[in-house]
């Protein structure tokens, strides 16, 4: 019964992290933006390029006045890890995370760049 609640868990995230991927994905792939995403790496590791990541729309993202960010996932605030956080310019503009799930199904931030609000 326990791995049917995983399933279903790891199932929900990854549809919403497929929607994602499909809109910026296009323009996300030209060689440049490319070789780009597949440099980054936060002090928890690799982001493993855009693929993995997903655009987080500008209301569902904030930053306190002392630099810590918090990003809407799956219904819930999170908090940013600061050694999730890239400091590079975003090349690409748009604010994304990239996410993994520990072994009970909780959530975890790997990568972190903020985008312009506009």
């Amino acid at each position: 019964m326990q791995h049917f609640f995983i399933i279903v868990i790891l199932s929900g995230v990854l549809l919403t992290a497929a929607s994602a991927h499909d809109r910026h994905r296009a323009d996300s792939q030209t060689p440049k933006m490319k070789e780009w995403f597949d440099t980054l790496k936060s002090g928890k590791g690799p982001c493993c390029s855009d693929a993995d990541g997903s655009v987080v729309k500008d209301s569902d993202w904030e930053a306190d006045d002392k630099g810590h960010y918090r990003v809407h996932i799956n219904g819930q605030w999170m908090d940013v890890p600061d050694d999730a956080v890239l400091h590079q310019p975003n090349m690409y503009g748009r604010t994304m995370v990239w996410t993994g799930l520990y072994i009970d199904g909780k959530v975890q931030i790997r990568c972190f760049i903020p985008g312009m609000m506009i």
